[in-house]
């Protein structure tokens, strides 16, 4: 169905799973998935005080939790991006030709009431298909 899937996964919520097994589903033969996670830069004022590497490092981390998450089949490319989340996952989308992408969302807060922040910016902004994981 989809050539080219994005997973938008958080390592604060509880989607992987689920919004993997989407993808699969939905993923035309010969398709490619791409698991995303997108790391919120530190504050410069913050930065200052971190250990030099600290960054990177993090970033290092993140990457191999996402590989777990994509587990043992290994049929998704793991890819972690620095930048706000929303924004972020949009503009890569457009970047490698994405037709389809797959977010969750968790519980909304008032001002996001039907989906989560990131999940209402990327319904609004992206280039492609959007499928939400409740």
């Amino acid at each position: 169905m989809y050539k080219k899937i994005i997973v938008a996964l958080g390592l604060n919520h509880g989607h992987g799973v689920k919004a993997l097994e989407a993808a699969r589903l939905l993923r035309s033969e010969g398709g490619e998935i791409i698991a995303l996670h997108v790391m919120e830069p530190v504050p410069g004022f913050a930065s200052y005080y971190l250990p030099e590497g600290h960054e990177e490092e993090v970033m290092k981390n993140a990457k191999k939790e996402i590989a777990e998450r994509v587990g043992e089949s290994k049929d998704a490319r793991v890819v972690v991006l620095s930048g706000v989340p929303g924004q972020t996952i949009t503009e890569y989308a457009q970047e490698v030709g994405a037709d389809c992408i797959i977010v969750g969302s968790h519980k909304p807060e008032l001002q996001d009431y039907l989906l989560g922040s990131t999940a209402a910016r990327v319904v609004r902004h992206a280039p492609c298909a959007v499928h939400v994981l409740r």
